[in-house]
């Protein structure tokens, strides 16, 4: 990627890292006008060794990442290799390039949050949606841990000098649970729950693991306040109670902004844009947070991302490319959309 973006003029920042891939900001020179941030990934979810071939037919390329995503950035590759080869130069795009989407983010995200106040739109090269949608909303996530200390003591012999921290948790369970809002996008997931010694001890320890998805940043707020109250009351008393955990990504939110700007691009286009909102989370949600007018969902149309049968239709290749190229030559002719 250094080497196909340096062909384009471009220069390469790259942010060294020890225990993940380095992350590479590619930097066109600056003028006057509105700057878009490009963003992509350069992980997939698959260990080495476990899903490397590649693969193709007449409709479809497979292989690790054919869709999510180097794909996508094969297709800000090429749109903005198309763009060159009619005006001989880039000004005002920069490609954004990381190396732990699949993980979550947490060394990149700081990157991101920085970055982000230097551009007025970000266009995020995720997988299209099956007719094509590009995404205006996405849920923020956040992964967070209870801890719960009892007491032990002989479940025969003593029973009543325990105190049961697995008994604790599971108050916790319920409440947590009732935090779930399905008619407005709101889940709250308790997913592992561990806890005890064996059958005949009073449990003295256990622990939650759970996850908060939402759609609004109002119920973000909800949650997290919900969240900090379960932890610290005492469902069974003389119980102890800790929390742990962070929002990794916080709320995409649909808005004008976005609308204003997919009005802009049909009429450049001359097709109507169709768009999505999704469970799922990407980088979007870290731009979209700092106030940046941000699109995703220009790569390819593909599916089984994620398993050993990811996979990439041809022929959406060529339509975001298309696409990305009308985008991004009206941008270097006006510096604005």
């Amino acid at each position: 990627m250094t080497e196909w973006f340096n062909d384009l003029g471009f220069k390469n920042i790259c942010y060294q890292r020890e225990t993940i891939g380095n992350h590479n900001l590619y930097v066109s020179p600056k003028t006057e006008g509105k700057k878009i941030l490009l963003l992509g990934h350069n992980d997939t979810v698959f260990p080495q060794g476990k899903f490397e071939n590649y693969s193709e037919d007449e409709k479809w390329v497979y292989g690790p990442g054919v869709c999510d995503m180097k794909g996508g950035n094969m297709v800000a590759l090429q749109a903005l290799r198309n763009v060159y080869k009619k005006n001989n130069k880039i000004e005002n795009i920069d490609f954004l390039l990381v190396s732990d989407e699949e993980t979550g983010s947490d060394d990149s995200k700081k990157l991101s949050l920085k970055l982000a106040h230097d551009y007025d739109y970000c266009f995020v090269f995720e997988a299209a949606g099956e007719n094509l949608e590009v995404v205006t909303g996405r849920k923020g996530v956040g992964t967070f841990t209870i801890n719960i200390e009892g007491k032990a003591s002989h479940a025969g012999v003593r029973y009543t000098a325990g105190i049961n921290a697995n008994l604790e948790s599971a108050y916790k369970l319920i409440e947590l649970t009732k935090l779930t809002n399905l008619e407005i996008g709101t889940t709250v997931n308790v997913g592992k729950i561990s806890g005890g010694v064996g059958a005949n001890t009073i449990s003295p320890t256990a622990e939650l693991l759970l996850e908060l998805r939402y759609t609004q940043n109002s119920e973000r707020d909800r949650l997290l306040t919900a969240l900090e109250k379960i932890t610290n009351i005492s469902y069974v008393n003389g119980t102890k109670s800790k929390l742990s955990g962070l929002i990794q990504r916080d709320v995409m939110e649909a808005n004008k902004e976005q609308h204003r700007l997919i009005e802009k691009i049909e009429k450049l286009s001359g097709e109507k844009l169709t768009t999505e909102q999704r469970g799922g989370v990407s980088d979007a949600n870290i731009i979209a947070s700092q106030g940046v007018t941000t699109l995703d969902g220009f790569g390819p149309f593909g599916d089984g991302d994620h398993t050993i049968h990811e996979r990439a239709l041809k022929s959406s290749f060529e339509q975001r490319i298309n696409l990305m190229t009308q985008m991004l030559t009206h941008h270097q002719k006006f510096k604005e959309f």
